[in-house]
């Protein structure tokens, strides 16, 4: 693993949280999930990652985690375009400003950490800080020679391997040079069955192939002050046989782990790179500088049924008839299956410094930043037509032209400036700051023509305007143990190139906060209460996330959220010596998220539509809770964690059946379940380097509805074991 050695301040100011001990000081509250989280339950999904921190919520959709839907205190899950997510400090939403709702997530398991922070982000991360920031932690490189490989055999035809040699090396007079190479791969015959045909016998496969690679260099030349120079690139590449279509409630509650027949052809292929370039130099004790230049690439097409006879998926499984039986293979239909084919480009050049002044009594860390950015998204899809027989075998299909199913580009170019001050006064620490963007946004369809006139405010395609954030929090430090928090901070999140040209403005909020932390170190306890309230105001929702996308996206209106956080971790063994460890965690959070105003749309592919004031928000449950233990040795350990999601409305309509605003039949409203899930993992060590460990995940095999959206009821992942081996050295 990453060798021991002193690294400079500067390394911690790449991350949102940097050194643990940080958290004392922040006027907000913050989380650090470490890498030993992140494997002690062998995770490769991030929403059971992030259960142990609270206001954090995660709307599953496939059961492997490949698609998260992340919310943070009350915003929009959907695609987790809300959250500014970010790795190593550099954002990676395919098209953070033009298109944040997209499918990429940095894949977890090759992660060393994540940090959360959430109300006291807003003035140093955007472009969404309306929700919060997700900082995914990628294997740093190690400072002295280091091999991993850990391998993983499971369910479902589960194999997962994950590798990585890295040493820096001392030359004298030229610096320290350092090397990370890195892998991850994996691969799952997945957990759901097809329904078969005459002309389709491979019904079980519905799985998914991943595979990351990762190289890392650095240079720290041999100066009077100090510099790094690291490189990073990387690559994602995702082929899942993943779909949108979810089943009739009565066919879930048989058997949540089938898929119709009509949905055989759906297939996601996407392909994510990244580079960065990142230079540290602190010319002196009172002065760091961080200069990253950035460019991300994703392509994808995900080729999934749009359509059976002409109609509406959702609608057609809550409408029992022949377009019902049609995706079921037993009846002659046409299935239309559109080709999602989208490309974004993401670049950048960001350059953030920290400057410290001033006597012991009052002492500034005053922390200013620039960033340039670029991104945009080309969508050029098409949609190709097949013939069924009645005994479900295709007998025709006829190609779509590219494009006659969208042809658009949408671009931003963003200017972001902040300035933090961070002043401790002896107990007291205050950090106000201010975040300023402009954005010039470009929206074009077909490609080449920009849009023309029109929408609520008679916009045209190219429009540009001005955002502002700004706030304060304060930390009080009442002795060794307690610190209290708290703070106001405004935020914003932009639309859409193309929202924008239809009338959107700027979803913006206000958030307030307090709490308090306490720990104990010689008591191994440490805990944190927060509560918080948020005011969105003009709240961005998406209207096509049903898939159909023939809505636009639009402005709600008014949305509060409010609610408790706790957080609470004790080590038994530390606190009472009883030579070995065990640990103990609870995460709960209580939300009140709830609408102000009725739904201005009455376009069902909105989770938004129908809403009336006083209703709940989507998706958000009221409380959810993590609570685990486990027993640690020098050579053996076991771990178990359980976790708790109330059941949540799936619209905005706050209806129990699945019929819309309009007394249309539409599977994607109604409610998911409450459920309870257990996982359980072990270990044994053979001597210093190797460890043998097995586990299961939903050890009771719960059965349980997650989500209605894309298109009707699906499950999450069932009962999940495996077994593998893990050489550190």
């Amino acid at each position: 693993e990453s060798g021991a050695g002193s690294e400079p301040e500067v390394l911690d100011k790449v991350m949102v949280i940097g050194n643990p001990a940080n958290i004392e000081k922040i006027p907000g509250s913050a989380q650090i999930v470490t890498k030993e989280d992140i494997r002690e339950q062998n995770y490769d999904d991030v929403s059971r990652v992030l259960r142990k921190v609270p206001g954090v919520y995660v709307r599953e959709e496939d059961g492997f985690g490949l698609f998260p839907n992340i919310s943070l205190r009350g915003v929009d899950t959907t695609r987790s375009a809300k959250v500014t997510v970010l790795e190593d400090g550099v954002m990676m939403a395919p098209a953070p400003y033009s298109a944040p709702a997209a499918y990429y997530s940095p894949t977890i398991g090759r992660m060393s950490g994540v940090e959360v922070l959430k109300g006291s982000s807003q003035i140093k991360y955007g472009p969404h800080t309306t929700g919060g920031v997700i900082n995914y932690l990628s294997t740093p490189i190690p400072t002295r020679e280091s091999v991993y490989l850990k391998s993983t055999f499971g369910s479902f035809n589960e194999q997962r391997t994950h590798a990585y040699v890295g040493n820096t090396f001392d030359t004298g007079d030229a610096g320290q040079f350092g090397v990370l190479v890195e892998g991850y791969q994996r691969r799952n015959d997945g957990f759901k069955h097809i329904d078969e045909t005459p002309d389709f016998r491979d019904g079980n496969n519905t799985g998914f192939s991943k595979k990351d690679a990762l190289i890392k260099l650095s240079w720290e030349p041999a100066t009077a002050i100090y510099q790094r120079l690291e490189l990073k690139y990387g690559s994602s590449d995702l082929d899942a046989n993943e779909t949108y279509l979810g089943l009739t409630d009565a066919d879930f509650r048989k058997d949540p782990n089938r898929r119709y027949a009509a949905s055989r052809f759906d297939n996601m292929d996407s392909e994510q790179t990244q580079a960065s370039l990142r230079y540290a130099v602190s010319p002196n004790d009172d002065l760091d500088i961080i200069a990253t230049l950035y460019n991300n690439d994703f392509r994808r097409n995900w080729y999934k049924l749009n359509k059976v006879d002409g109609q509406n998926l959702s609608k057609v499984l809550a409408t029992p008839g022949t377009a019902q039986e049609c995706m079921k293979g037993r009846a002659e239909c046409e299935l239309k299956v559109k080709a999602n084919n989208r490309k974004y480009n993401a670049r950048g050049v960001e350059t953030v410094a920290y400057y410290r002044f001033g006597p012991d009594s009052v002492r500034h860390e005053l922390n200013a930043g620039a960033r340039l950015h670029q991104d945009q998204v080309r969508r050029f899809q098409w949609e190709d037509k097949y013939a069924q027989n009645a005994n479900g075998t295709i007998a025709d299909m006829t190609p779509g032209v590219p494009g006659d199913a969208g042809d658009r580009l949408q671009k931003t170019d963003a200017l972001a400036l902040f300035v933090q001050d961070t002043i401790e006064m002896g107990r007291l620490t205050l950090v106000p700051g201010i975040r300023y963007e402009r954005l010039k946004q470009v929206s074009e369809e077909p490609k080449g023509t920009l849009q023309g006139r029109g929408g609520t405010k008679n916009r045209d395609g190219k429009n540009s305007f001005d955002m502002v954030a700004g706030g304060i929090g304060a930390a009080w430090q009442f002795n060794a143990l307690w610190t209290g928090f708290g703070g106001v901070h405004t935020g914003f999140s932009p639309p859409s190139p193309r929202g924008t040209r239809g009338g959107l403005d700027p979803e913006t909020s206000t958030a307030f906060e307090a709490g308090a932390r306490y720990t104990n170190p010689r008591q191994a306890l440490a805990a944190e209460a927060t509560l918080f309230y948020t005011l969105f105001k003009d709240l961005v929702v998406i209207d096509n996330v049903g898939g159909v996308g023939s809505g636009d996206n639009e402005n709600f209106g008014e949305v509060t959220s409010s609610g408790v956080e706790l957080a609470v971790q004790y080590d038994a063994g530390i606190a009472n010596g009883w030579g070995l460890r065990n640990p103990w965690y609870l995460s709960m959070t209580w939300t009140n998220a709830e609408q102000q105003n009725d739904a201005r749309s009455t376009d069902a592919e909105s989770v938004f539509s129908f809403g009336k004031k006083g209703n709940k928000v989507p998706y958000i449950p009221e409380l959810t809770a993590s609570l685990g233990t486990s027993v640690e040795l020098s050579r053996w350990g076991l771990s178990v964690s359980g976790n708790y999601v109330s059941e949540t409305w799936t619209s905005a309509s706050n209806v129990d059946q699945p019929i819309d605003g309009n007394g249309n039949p539409d599977a994607r409203f109604g409610k998911t379940d409450s459920y309870f899930v257990t996982d359980l993992s072990a270990f044994y060590r053979i001597g210093d380097n190797v460890r043998l460990f097995g586990g299961v995940q939903n050890l009771f095999d719960e059965q349980y509805l997650v989500s209605r959206q894309p298109h009707g009821p699906r499950g999450g992942m069932p009962q999940f074991a495996y077994a593998g081996i893990e050489v550190s050295m």
